[in-house]
């Protein structure tokens, strides 16, 4: 006979083990959820979103009649062919010149039904025909709109007999590392094509200063050039125009130029035919740390103002030394913030510009002009104290400074416009040197007084070191150009 096993239950030990219990299975839960969610974001396929958008981008193809001097045939590098060519211009003949045509393909977007198409201007430069092929294998002659060498975008008309699909711009600003994105193209020529992958970056430059650059490693290559990036969505938020390679094909680093710039010259283009920027009328260069230090700004943000020439902000009274704050109610991180504010701006509109001046800040009103050729901005044996040496020349921070006058400006080929006190010598192993100041180097103005001997230096210096000041800050003018300069008093 089998007698039953009798367990007696430790007090309270259940209740532990039940509460153990359902937190873990709670922590489960929620991790869970939190890999659904992960995973809903993750679509299963791009077919939907590839089949909706593919009827509105467009291969383009271009030609161009190139001439060309023909040398000996088949002998273009013989050394003979310059003895060969002599001989025929001494007897009034000379090399002829061949014609051939060449051709490029691109990729494009269209944008209304009544066929307005964006591509790159690299795409159509100097091309004497351009042509569309859209989706469905229909071919369309298109003409130029107008083009923007700065952003490197055109826009082309085409005429149909019936409607055509198009797309619309989204907000490229709402996208973030890591989002995913949809490329649709003709890369090598190879017709309609379409690669995914994500948002790698923001805000990459490449050479120009209005650049504004949506890095992504979804497969762009040559032809993909002026094709759409699209969010999940389905909505352009860049417009595909370079790769980073070293061998021309992809590698998973391509540049797309986010639709916050695109879509603003495009409405240009299309509505004036060219593109039309405000224009501020300012040189300007970042705000460093020592350059906030020196001023008493609380940081390192907002863009300083080296020159103002004649223009829109002179005439409102914005002076060199100014760091601009804030344009039109919107906060200026950086050079780079400023030029694309102003550039955005309404030509004409009378925009609030608050400044940093004199420990202080204060609002200027600026009525914008319109930028044509005008550059906008110029995106960029002592101890430390001063010793009086002959000739009223100073010594400051391993630099032998003197007057400005006559001899000095024909020793370093100094214009007489300007005033300020020259560089003579500098130490090349002082802060000065690693500042980047040299012998010929005018200094213009110290904590943004003007100064026009060594002895206003002297007295600057010293009201600086009174103040507190860890660091001096200086306007120097180096062959006809301005940037400000910080340099540690101690």
């Amino acid at each position: 006979m089998n007698t039953p096993i009798r367990t007696k239950a430790l007090p309270g030990f259940n209740g532990r083990v039940n509460r153990v219990g359902l937190m873990f299975l709670a922590a489960f839960l929620v991790l869970l959820n939190s890999l659904s969610a992960v995973r809903a974001q993750i679509p299963n396929s791009f077919a939907d979103l590839a089949e909706q958008v593919s009827p509105a981008v467009v291969n383009i193809t271009t030609s161009t009649i190139i001439n060309r001097r023909s040398d000996m045939p088949g002998q273009e590098s013989n050394p003979f062919n310059d003895l060969f060519n002599e001989f025929n211009r001494r007897n009034g003949g000379g090399a002829p010149e061949q014609e051939r045509r060449g051709t490029a393909l691109g990729s494009g977007f269209i944008i209304s039904a009544d066929g307005y198409v964006v591509t790159n201007n690299h795409v159509i430069e100097d091309a004497d025909e351009i042509v569309i092929e859209l989706f469905n294998g229909g071919m369309l002659d298109a003409t130029v709109v107008g083009v923007d060498l700065r952003t490197d975008i055109a826009l082309l008309k085409v005429e149909s007999d019936s409607p055509l699909p198009f797309v619309s711009f989204g907000d490229s600003d709402k996208m973030r590392v890591g989002d995913w994105v949809l490329a649709i193209g003709n890369p090598l020529g190879q017709g309609f094509s379409v690669s995914a992958g994500i948002v790698s970056a923001r805000g990459r430059t490449l050479s120009g200063v209005y650049d504004d650059f949506i890095q992504t490693d979804a497969a762009i290559n040559k032809g993909n050039s002026g094709g759409p990036l699209f969010n999940v969505n389905g909505e352009v938020v860049g417009v595909n125009t370079a790769i980073l390679s070293p061998s021309g094909g992809s590698i998973g680093i391509g540049f797309s130029m986010a639709s916050a710039v695109v879509a603003d010259v495009v409405d240009q283009l299309r509505q004036f035919g060219e593109t039309r920027r405000g224009w501020l009328g300012v040189r300007i260069q970042n705000v460093t740390e020592d350059i906030a230090d020196a001023m008493g700004l609380a940081s390192a943000s907002g863009a300083m103002v080296t020159d103002v020439p004649l223009g829109p902000a002179h005439e409102a009274g914005i002076e060199a030394g100014d760091v601009i704050l804030s344009f039109d109610g919107k906060d200026v991180e950086d050079t780079r913030a400023l030029v694309r504010m102003v550039a955005q701006a309404p030509v004409g509109d009378t925009v609030p510009v608050v400044v940093f001046r004199d420990g202080a800040t204060q609002t200027v009103m600026v009525t914008l002009g319109q930028l044509e050729d005008t550059v906008l901005a110029s995106a960029d044996g002592n101890r430390n104290g001063l010793d009086q040496a002959p000739a009223q020349e100073l010594r400051l921070n391993g630099m032998l400074l003197a007057p400005l006058n006559d001899e000095t400006r024909n020793r370093f080929m100094i214009g007489e416009e300007g005033s300020g006190v020259v560089i003579l010598e500098v130490d090349e192993t002082s802060e000065a040197a690693r500042k980047g100041l040299r012998p010929g180097d005018v200094i213009a103005q110290v904590s943004q007084r003007e100064v026009s001997t060594p002895q206003d230096i002297v007295d600057l210096v010293q009201v600086a070191r009174d103040a507190g000041r860890r660091s001096i800050l200086l306007l120097v003018r180096s062959q006809g150009s301005g940037r400000f300069v910080a340099l540690p008093l101690e």
